[in-house]
């Protein structure tokens, strides 16, 4: 049989092959450009709140390993891989940092202008949860036969990007139409008595009082025939890991997370457990989709897990609505929507009736032409 240098989309991407090594060089290779962007031009790529936090020294070393992992992996790539196209790819864009300037960059004196784009935070939120998901994923894999590179990973890494882009913006911009509209509640002793509450207790509250708004939101969104719209987008998802759950609807992200974040700012939670919130918030949202047959234990009755989550995935009919919790389960108990059948995970996920069509934009624009639910056998979101 004739080979033609790349990769099988049906099949598992093999360690040894070189396809892999080639990939994570253009992943560092682009962590390495974003990098120097927010040095060159903070002022436009970095969020205000971060800026005087930063560990300066600390981020440049990372940068420099970025850029030096970048090289090797190209190397690696090029040694082993037939096609030279990821090696010399992440070669290029990791050259022009350098030429950008590379982790010697100096950060110029700025002006604000009025806008910016959280580059910073996507950059550290994508290669930490990196570091953490890829080892997860690549040596203790929940489905065998899931290659990372799966038919649809480039349109999850654009939403990956695009969603944890606009999860940081909403958290920061919901504060002003908050303020707006319940700034003369006068409740600035009750804020006070909040902020002074210890640490810890103010972050339990946070997250199961806006566990319960984004359940709320989540349950809604099932259940609206409009809204629905938005959110199969999300549930369209057949190969769930760690990245392809941040495949949302730019509508679901708004909508969601405003209503979520809501709270913060009306009860006065201190900025300090407003930030591990948002922390939290993206570790666990992308972990409860983690292709991981790690165990929990008995932690699984606790928080939301990998398989209490893909339960929420599953395209079998009788698990419908099932398990809208993001971080703790007795909310489902209470409601009657949990589901946790002892070690069990569905079989197959998504929404295999409904033909979704690739790309980022098709996808963007897909539920304002057509309503998903046309497609499947059960049409109306109330009775899913």
């Amino acid at each position: 049989m004739k080979t033609t240098g790349k990769p099988d989309s049906r099949s598992r991407l093999k360690i040894g092959e070189g396809y892999i090594s080639g990939y994570i060089s253009i992943f560092l290779a682009l962590i390495s450009f974003g990098g120097v962007l927010c040095f060159l031009f903070p002022e436009i790529f970095t969020t205000p709140a971060y800026r005087q936090s930063y560990p300066v020294e600390a981020l440049r070393k990372t940068l420099l390993i970025c850029i030096l992992f970048s090289f090797l992996f190209a190397l690696t790539s090029l040694i082993l891989c037939k096609t030279k196209k990821p090696a010399l790819l992440g070669t290029i864009i990791t050259g022009i940092s350098i030429l950008m300037g590379g982790a010697t960059v100096e950060i110029k004196q700025f002006n604000e202008i009025g806008f910016y784009i959280s580059l910073d935070w996507l950059l550290l939120d994508l290669l930490v949860l990196a570091l953490i998901f890829i080892p997860i994923e690549l040596f203790f894999p929940k489905k065998l036969s899931q290659s990372k590179f799966h038919e649809e990973w480039k349109t999850d890494l654009i939403y990956f990007a695009i969603g944890h882009i606009f999860v940081q913006l909403t958290a920061v911009s919901i504060q002003s139409p908050a303020t707006y509209f319940f700034g003369n509640l006068n409740m600035q002793s009750f804020h006070d008595f909040v902020q002074n509450t210890p640490f810890v207790i103010q972050l339990f509250a946070a997250l199961i009082i806006t566990d319960l708004f984004q359940y709320t939101a989540h349950r809604t969104f099932h259940k609206m025939p409009f809204l629905w719209r938005f959110h199969a987008v999300h549930h369209s998802i057949k190969a769930v890991d760690w990245m392809a759950g941040s495949r949302l609807h730019i509508v679901d992200i708004l909508l969601t997370r405003s209503f979520s974040y809501l709270p913060m700012y009306l009860i006065g939670f201190s900025i300090e457990v407003f930030y591990m919130y948002v922390i939290i918030v993206s570790l666990q949202a992308v972990g409860a989709h983690a292709n991981t047959r790690i165990p929990f234990g008995f932690l699984k009755y606790i928080i939301v897990t990998p398989q209490y989550h893909h339960w929420h995935h599953s395209d079998d009919p009788a698990t419908y609505d099932k398990n809208f919790a993001i971080h703790f389960p007795f909310i489902d108990l209470v409601f009657g929507t949990y589901h946790l059948p002892d070690n069990q995970w569905p079989k197959s996920t998504g929404l295999s009736e409904t033909k979704f069509p690739k790309g980022y934009l098709k996808q963007l624009f897909f539920p304002f032409k057509k309503d998903p639910a046309e497609d499947q056998e059960v049409k109306n979101p109330s009775d899913r």
